[in-house]
């Protein structure tokens, strides 16, 4: 029995730091809690309001905010309510932050799992795709996939997912390359386990600390990289919007409307700072070698 037990104790120590780390860690708390709010108002703030993000009306056209009024972030040059648009925005954006993480992470964990545990010359066919793919402008590609294929928001998460997959495809593969010669891997091999097995049910599930960081990592530059291209015009169509867009809005305004930009910014560089710092945290909470400290 002890023996059998022993195996579990690191992990649960490892587990019962980290858990710890994070509670100390106040910079992390708060940025969980601010994050908590945006993503709370992002879904339920378009409720809130009597307005639509697609109603247009000239009448009110650049009205500034009045937080006990009807418009409490103010109007556009369109009339249109900029706190229904605001809270609209930021579903698309950090719906598409998610979606693409997901999409890339699936990707580059099968990717680099299986390149790392079968080794040889499928490693370095996988690794050498990898390379190419590298090699193409990252923007360029992106920008190529909707312009052939439409600027569908389903494409947009998917463009830019396929696309984002190759950092984690070479770090999964890395430390697959190191657990494969791990006793409990061997023990797989010698009881008869199958390669997709052993990959999926005993090498993937021990990634699972850095692939948490990762993403945590990759859905503010995901979200960096589809404001990007909603501020180039190539992202989501009116009426709908995201952040990005109301951000391009509010640069061709901003003399005389200037809160169509602020608004939108704010929550913009608020969200992308707390993910950041969020990963941060992670990252230092799941680091074995700080486990002593």
């Amino acid at each position: 029995m002890a023996s059998g037990a022993a195996p579990n104790a690191p992990r649960h120590s490892l587990t019962r730091h980290a858990l710890g780390a994070m509670a100390r860690d106040k910079l992390f708390a708060a940025c969980c809690v601010v994050l908590g709010v945006i993503v709370l108002g992002v879904i339920v703030g378009p409720w809130l309001s009597p307005h639509s993000y697609y109603a247009i009306n000239l009448e009110f056209a650049q009205q500034p905010p009045q937080f006990s009024g009807q418009h409490w972030f103010g109007t556009d040059d369109l009339g249109r309510d900029l706190f229904v648009r605001a809270m609209q925005g930021g579903r698309i954006s950090l719906m598409v932050g998610l979606v693409a993480t997901i999409v890339s992470l699936v990707f580059g964990v099968v990717w680099g799992a299986t390149a790392g545990y079968l080794g040889g010359r499928i490693d370095h066919l996988m690794m050498r795709v990898v390379d190419i793919f590298y090699a193409i402008p990252f923007m360029f590609f992106v920008i190529l996939l909707m312009v052939l294929f439409g600027r569908n928001i389903i494409l947009i998460f998917v463009a830019i997912g396929a696309v984002n997959w190759l950092d984690m495809a070479r770090i999964v593969r890395g430390q697959t390359l190191a657990l494969r010669g791990r006793e409990f891997v061997q023990a797989a091999e010698v009881i008869g386990a199958s390669r997709p097995r052993i990959i999926f049910r005993h090498i993937v599930p021990n990634l699972l600390g850095i692939v948490v960081v990762y993403a945590t990592l990759t859905v503010p530059q995901v979200i960096l990289i589809e404001s990007f291209l909603s501020f180039l015009g190539l992202g989501v169509q009116e009426p709908m919007t995201s952040w990005g867009a109301l951000v391009q809005q509010g640069t061709q305004v901003m003399s005389t409307a200037p809160w169509v930009l602020l608004f939108p910014a704010t929550l913009l560089a608020v969200s992308l700072v707390c993910l950041n710092f969020i990963g941060d945290g992670l990252r230092d909470a799941l680091d074995p070698k700080d486990r002593h400290r």
